[in-house]
């Protein structure tokens, strides 16, 4: 058994072979190390521009808030596959805040209950919105950060949510 360890979350993996995706954050591949080599960008205490802090408070919001939606599409969902697949889109997401925290060096926000609909169409549609509105911004937020791991964390973000896009088009 090895110990993998994702560049992005700073979580650890323990398996026979390096996952495809990080299990915790949705990480691709190419972000996750065997432990020895790994060097998480939650590790990083470094000063932050402003527009990167800026972009993080913006990051933390729009996370909290698709992990509270997603708890409530999961309560709404009419199949158990389809329950289960937005907890662990909403597991992933509150990953996504937590490592916005864990780099601005603040405590987690109060996280607010969201609404969302019964109609689970309409709620495919709005995790594509969701999903198509945070991948826009971390490919932007990516371009203008000027802290090189900040750089990678938006960029592992940007792919993640991409990813998510393609899930939810399978289910529609």
């Amino acid at each position: 058994m090895t110990t993998y360890i994702c560049n992005v979350c700073g979580e650890a993996y323990l398996g026979e072979g390096k996952p495809k995706h990080c299990p915790f954050c949705g990480a691709h591949e190419a972000f996750i190390k065997e432990g020895k080599d790994a060097k998480p960008v939650t590790e990083v205490k470094e000063a932050l521009s402003d527009v990167t802090i800026k972009n993080l408070q913006e990051t933390l919001q729009l996370e909290m808030d698709a992990y509270a939606i997603y708890l409530c599409m999961a309560g709404k969902a009419d199949s158990y596959e389809i329950q289960k697949m937005y907890k662990r889109l909403a597991m992933v997401e509150y990953e996504h805040a937590t490592i916005c925290t864990k780099i601005l060096q603040i405590s987690m926000p109060e996280i607010v209950p969201r609404l969302c609909s019964d109609a689970v169409l309409e709620n495919f549609q709005k995790t594509l919105e969701l999903e198509d509105n945070a991948a826009n911004l971390y490919a932007r937020f990516a371009t203008e950060a000027v802290e090189r791991h900040v750089k990678i964390m938006f960029t592992a973000l940007h792919q993640v949510e991409l990813a998510h896009i393609d899930l939810i088009n399978k289910y529609m």
